[in-house]
C-alpha cells in the first residue's frame, strides 16, 4: 500500500478536471501511481548519471555541471525576446512604487513622532528652567536665616522650608534626567529621520534614472526594428540585373525581326538607285590624281624662277 499526501491527490484530481474527466477518482489512483513510479525512475537515473559523472571525471564534476547549468541558463536568457526584458525591467520598476509609498508613510508617521517628541522636550525644559528657579529662591530664603518666610500671604517655618526644598530638589534632578534623555531620543530620531528621507530621495532619483534607462532603451530597439523593417523592403540589384538582362535579349529578338522584315521586303523589288560602273570609277581616279599631278608641277616652277637671278 501506498500511502500519499492528502494534497496530492488533491492535485491530481485538479489535474484531471482540467482535462475534462468527469469522475477523476477512478482514474487518479492509477495515474498518481504511474507518476510515482516515473519519478523514481527519474530520480533513479539521475543519481546514477551523477555518480557516473563523478567517477569519469573526479572532483571536477561538480564543476562541469555548474558549467552546463549556467551554459543552459544563459542560453536560455539569449531566447528571450528584448521586448519581454524590456517590459520585464518596466514591471521590476512598477514593483518600487509600493516600497516607495510604504517608506513614505513610515517617514511621514516618524515626523508626527518628532513633532510630538520636539514639544514634550520643549515642556520639558520650561519645567525644569522654573524647577530651577523655585529651588534658588527657596535656596537663598533659607540662607537669609528668617525664622519664618511668607508665600502668597501664608507663613512657612524654616524647617518646612527646608523640607520643601530637599523634596523640589530630588524632583528636580529626576526632572532633569529626564529631559537630558528626551533630548538624546529626539537626536537619534532626527538624525533618523534625514537619513530615512535621503534614502528615499535616492530611491526616487535611483527610480527616475531607470525610467530614462528603459526609455532609452525602448528607442533604441524601435530603431533596430525600423531599420530591420527597412532593410526587408529592399529591392535585390541581381534581381534588377536580370531584368534589365531579359530587356536586353527582347530589344535584341526585336532588333532581328525588323531587319528580317526589311530584308524580305527587298527580295524581288525593282532596283532604282544609279549604279557606278567600274570604268567610269577608273576613270574619276584618274582624273582626280591627274589634276593633283598638274598643280603640284606648278608649283614646282613657279619656286625655280623665285630662286633664280634675273
Amino acid at each position: 500500500m501506498h500511502l500519499r499526501p492528502a494534497f496530492f491527490d488533491a492535485a491530481i484530481c485538479k489535474v484531471f478536471r482540467t482535462f475534462g474527466v468527469p469522475n477523476p477518482g477512478l482514474l487518479h489512483g492509477f495515474f498518481s501511481q504511474r507518476v510515482i513510479e516515473m519519478l523514481k525512475k527519474i530520480l533513479f537515473g539521475s543519481v546514477l548519471t551523477i555518480a557516473a559523472g563523478g567517477l569519469l571525471l573526479g572532483t571536477s564534476a561538480y564543476s562541469y555541471l555548474k558549467t552546463g547549468v549556467h551554459t543552459l541558463r544563459d542560453s536560455v536568457k539569449d531566447q528571450i525576446p528584448i521586448e519581454v526584458e524590456i517590459k520585464r525591467a518596466r514591471e521590476l520598476i512598477s514593483d518600487l512604487k509600493p516600497e516607495i509609498a510604504s517608506n513614505l508613510k513610515l517617514i511621514a508617521r516618524e515626523e508626527v513622532e518628532v513633532a510630538k517628541l520636539q514639544r514634550e522636550v520643549s515642556t520639558k525644559r520650561t519645567s525644569v528652567t522654573k524647577s530651577k528657579d523655585a529651588i534658588l529662591k527657596l535656596k537663598d530664603d533659607l540662607q537669609s536665616g528668617v525664622t519664618y518666610v511668607t508665600y502668597q500671604g501664608k507663613k512657612y517655618s524654616a524647617e518646612q522650608v527646608r523640607q520643601d526644598l530637599a523634596d523640589r530638589f530630588k524632583h528636580h534632578q529626576t526632572l532633569e534626567a529626564t529631559s537630558e534623555k528626551l533630548v538624546k531620543i529626539l537626536d537619534a530620531r532626527e538624525r533618523n529621520l534625514v537619513a530615512a528621507r535621503r534614502k528615499l530621495d535616492e530611491m526616487l532619483a535611483a527610480k527616475r534614472e531607470l525610467e530614462v534607462q528603459v526609455e532609452n532603451l525602448q528607442a533604441r530597439l524601435t530603431m533596430v526594428e525600423v531599420a530591420q523593417a527597412g532593410s526587408k523592403f529592399a529591392v535585390d540589384d541581381g534581381a534588377i540585373g536580370q531584368v534589365r538582362q531579359a530587356l536586353d535579349e527582347i530589344a535584341t529578338r526585336i532588333d532581328v525581326a525588323e531587319k528580317l522584315s526589311n530584308g524580305i521586303d527587298e527580295i524581288g523589288s525593282v532596283p532604282v538607285e544609279p549604279t557606278v560602273e567600274p570604268q567610269e570609277l577608273i576613270e574619276k581616279i584618274s582624273e582626280y590624281f591627274q589634276e593633283d599631278r598638274s598643280g603640284s608641277q606648278t608649283n614646282s616652277e613657279l619656286e625655280h624662277l623665285a630662286k633664280s637671278p634675273l
